[in-house]
């Protein structure tokens, strides 16, 4: 299977024509990281979703271009619910409501302990060599918007100058990747949280201004 980079060559939509096809991507995303990749059919999708097979393949000729956009739509939504808290990143206290967030945003949620980006990472990346560049790309992208709190966070002197930004953004996101895989088979957040928490607590090896002091001054 060849899993397609999304591409500007998509015909001109009309607007219901475009609500159609961005429900269709919705649903399979959904289906997708509920169930996953693999066993979720373009049966399960029209049923889903309420449109008829035609329909389903007018905007996707295979599962693997629905793939495709499904990689997309998740970049998509990590960028914009991610990068605006990642932007206000400037202390450690920051960088704690930030972890907060990710904790809580399943709770509020109900969804499950799984990343979107690293449940399709897990069944698609050892694959598909388009699937894994794709994916790549977004764990990429990610990384930079943590790094690039932290480092504000050393030009602000919180951090020690010796600290290296984006070494630190790659050691959390692994951290939380594995959280995720231990929380999701464990069906319990606490390896999520502990994950999360030991990722911080070696961050804050290399603040320059004590947490307590940090605390005080948030208070």
């Amino acid at each position: 299977m060849a899993v397609r980079r999304p591409g500007n060559d998509s015909p001109r939509l009309t607007a219901r024509g475009a609500a159609t096809r961005a429900r269709i991507v919705t649903t399979a995303a959904n289906l997708m990281f509920r169930q996953g990749v693999t066993a979720t059919t373009l049966d399960q999708v029209v049923d889903a979703c309420g449109v008829s097979k035609s329909q389903l393949y007018h905007y996707f000729p295979d599962k693997e271009a629905l793939i495709t956009e499904v990689i997309a739509m998740r970049e998509n939504h990590l960028v914009s619910s991610q990068k605006p808290q990642l932007d206000q990143v400037r202390s450690m206290r920051d960088l704690e409501r930030w972890r907060d967030s990710i904790v809580t945003g399943h709770w509020e949620r109900e969804v499950p302990y799984r990343c979107p980006i690293g449940s399709l990472a897990t069944e698609l990346a050892c694959r598909y060599d388009d699937a894994r560049q794709s994916l790549a790309a977004v764990f990429a992208r990610w990384q930079e918007m943590l790094a690039d709190g932290l480092a504000r966070m050393r030009e602000s002197g919180e951090l020690d100058p010796g600290a290296d930004p984006a070494k630190l953004a790659v050691a959390f996101i692994a951290a939380m990747q594995g959280g995720y895989l231990l929380a999701e088979t464990m069906q319990d957040e606490r390896p999520l949280v502990v994950a999360l928490d030991m990722a911080l607590d070696h961050i804050k090896a290399q603040v320059k201004t004590p947490v307590a002091s940090l605390t005080q001054a948030d208070n």
